[in-house]
């Protein structure tokens, strides 16, 4: 496939066919099967500024006659782009496809125009012909008559031109042998006009398809999870823990961000209601009665007589305080990232002054939120059936007060608990003025789901990464989230978060970390990472269960981060080298580009990331041991031409992990230990010299 601008300047013809759907089903030259369009052209498919993405369609005609197809864009601005040559999609000659580059933030459509390639047909029949003798210099009259009117009607440059004029000569020359004039049709220079500058009959333009382009960072983040209230944290006068707050957090900053993230998201920073506030490993009073003085409470309670969603919680400091904590992160390189949770404590102040918005049960209370047999007694739900006007004009509030603060990312809890239709309107009003917000879904629920919360505007979703272990099942789950589903949802793969800690991580082995954080940074241009995972926390709160022991969205947990850099025990300088990884290797930040390859031990996962964009460019090979206490021998089998590089071919490859070089090619031979190194991500050189070259 090309991505290689038409510069052909042929004017409009009379015979061009009305687009389909413009009073025809079908074109002259049929386009059946575009590729990404989501719910019938409902929604807009997902890209990003500098995001490579393919266009795909079926394209075919009668007959024998050659034919072509163009991507055709047009920006946000109205602007008509260059057309975009399709090229056959593996070996179904119908299906043609071409990769993009969108540059502007905003509402962009692409159609796809079919067409007839007459000087094509024409060089195919007379390559035929000629060698038989058959039409030899009726063949070569067509020829000249429709050089003749290429040189009138293409735009090309000056050597293109002056190699058709040349020949166009060469062919009206009857005293020259056929054999000749035929060797000068075919040449390098002839095809590379017809195929570069095509001549186009019976043009046919299927209808515009929307997409929509964020910024690069609604694609590409590396994200960071702290609570504010535990960086700082400190024993009182009674001994007891006293919260940190915006200022004593900031102190960690300089740190995330030499990690080489660049998005510091923060769990709610609200009032947390004092009502049925849980204790900590998230126990309740029962019966509820006056919380004990160093019960913190969970920050998605939010809301209290201090404020509700549009307050700061007072242990932080203020609202000056926040404004100068997200002006300190600005200046190292972080983007701050609000929770954005819509419920309510039961003394939020929405509580009273809007009891409509909750469900009120048959004895009159409101019930609290519930997932059997878990209960969340601190927390009411949202009803949206009841004045959803009125919920949907305070949820924007909250959000544009945020904005308006500098925040321009949100993490939304628990987005699939809420009406689909809400999230699609209130996204339209944001994104209708501040289409750089970037929302991220916290969904995980089914599939469905999910995806409907990406089609109607979540910019990222988490996954089921967190749960995918085996080969078989990331193999899987990488063609899906990279190939099957790439246009509606984005992908972020995270290694754990407050809410979840993995059973493959409760062993506490730091190979199993360092496992689970390659995977997630390589596999995904998105992936987060909660504050402990560097330091290998991993107990549970009880067996069986994926929850933290001493959980921190009930109580403060400081962590010595000074000591465990002193003593070596953290995987920060690991986080870094991969953060460092991927912001220099362009392959690792794309989604579309996943390519997977076999190896001969089930307990070994490979796969590689190409450059979309550069044919001869970045490409990065990824080598992962998935048991993290035995050593793994295999032979893993790449597919050279999904890489771009022949198929009997050596070349050269770097461990961009331990800086080691060796020459690989179709087989190759891997030793992984878990206690050294679990993984392998190998820069391939494949430039065209490279290629050429033996080990």
């Amino acid at each position: 496939m090309s991505n290689t601008p038409v510069t052909s300047g042929r004017r409009v013809r009379k015979d061009v066919a009305p687009a389909a759907g413009n009073g025809r089903a079908v074109g002259r030259i049929p386009v059946m099967d575009v590729a990404p369009v989501i719910g019938g052209g409902r929604f807009p498919a997902k890209a990003a500024v500098g995001e490579p993405f393919e266009v795909s369609a079926l394209v075919f005609r009668e007959g024998h006659d050659r034919y072509g197809a163009d991507v055709v864009l047009t920006d946000p601005k109205g602007k008509r782009r260059p057309p975009v040559r399709m090229r056959a999609e593996g070996y179904d000659a119908a299906r043609l496809a071409a990769v993009v580059v969108p540059d502007l933030v905003g509402d962009w459509t692409f159609a796809v125009q079919s067409w007839s390639d007459p000087l094509a047909t024409w060089l195919h029949a007379t390559s035929v012909k000629v060698p038989a003798g058959v039409d030899v210099e009726l063949m070569f009259v067509e020829g000249v008559l429709l050089l003749e009117r290429w040189e009138k009607e293409v735009r090309a440059d000056a050597a293109t031109r002056a190699a058709v004029r040349k020949v166009r000569k060469l062919l009206a020359q009857t005293d020259v042998a056929p054999g000749i004039r035929l060797a000068a049709a075919e040449s390098a220079e002839i095809r590379h006009a017809i195929d570069a500058f095509p001549l186009r009959d019976l043009l046919s333009s299927d209808e515009q398809h929307p997409f929509f382009v964020d910024r690069e960072r609604a694609l590409v983040t590396s994200w960071y999870e702290f609570f504010p209230r535990s960086e700082g944290a400190r024993p009182g006068a009674d001994g007891a823990l006293v919260s940190g707050t915006f200022r004593t957090a900031a102190d960690r900053l300089a740190a995330v961000a030499a990690m080489g993230f660049d998005v510091l998201y923060l769990p709610p920073i609200h009032p947390i209601g004092e009502v049925n506030r849980k204790g900590p490993n998230n126990v309740v009073l029962e019966p509820a009665g006056p919380h004990p003085a160093d019960w913190v409470g969970s920050p998605w309670a939010i809301g209290s007589r201090h404020g509700g969603h549009d307050a700061v919680h007072p242990d932080l400091g203020t609202l000056e305080d926040f404004d100068a904590f997200v002006a300190a992160a600005t200046e190292v390189g972080l983007e701050v990232a609000l929770d954005f949770a819509l419920q309510a404590a039961p003394d939020h102040p929405w509580v009273e002054a809007h009891p409509e918005w909750f469900t009120t049960r048959a004895d009159g209370s409101i019930a609290y939120a519930e997932n059997p047999p878990k209960k969340y007694q601190d927390i009411y739900p949202i009803n949206f059936d009841n004045d959803y006007a009125g919920i949907l004009a305070e949820s924007e509030h909250v959000l544009r007060h945020w904005m308006a603060h500098g925040i321009r990312i949100f993490r939304v809890d628990n987005p699939h608990t809420k009406p689909v239709h809400f999230w699609a309107d209130l996204f339209a009003r944001i994104r209708a003025t501040d289409p750089d917000v970037v929302f991220l879904s916290e969904a995980f629920t089914a599939p469905p789901m999910m995806r409907a919360l990406a089609t109607v505007g979540f910019h990222q979703s988490y996954t089921y990464f967190t749960w995918r272990t085996t080969r078989s099942e990331l193999e899987a789950y990488l063609t899906e989230v990279s190939h099957e589903t790439s246009a509606a949802l984005r992908p972020s793969f995270w290694v754990n978060t407050p809410d979840i800690n993995p059973f493959h991580l409760q062993s506490g082995t730091p190979a199993a970390f360092k496992i689970r954080a390659v995977l997630a940074a390589t596999g995904s241009p998105s992936w987060g990472v909660y504050a402990g995972f560097e330091l290998c926390e991993h107990q549970a709160l009880r067996p069986g269960a994926e929850e933290y022991l001493d959980s921190e969205k009930f109580q403060l947990r400081p962590r010595d981060w000074a000591a465990a850099e002193a003593s070596g025990q953290t995987l920060a300088p690991y986080l870094t080298l991969l953060n460092r990884i991927r912001r220099e290797h362009a392959a690792l930040r794309q989604l579309r580009n996943v390519v997977i390859h076999s190896a001969e031990d089930d307990a070994v996962l490979c796969f590689s990331k190409a450059d979309l964009a550069d044919p001869t460019g970045d490409a990065v090979i990824v080598v992962v041991n998935l048991d993290p206490d035995h050593t793994r021998e295999t032979v893993v089998h790449l597919d050279l031409a999904a890489l771009g590089l022949p198929a009997d071919g050596s070349f050269e490859v770097t461990d961009l992990l331990t800086d080691q070089t060796w020459t690989w090619g179709a087989a190759n031979y891997v030793r992984l230990d878990p206690g050294v190194e679990p993984a392998h991500i190998l820069r391939v050189r494949r430039t065209t010299a490279d290629q050429g070259g033996a080990a």
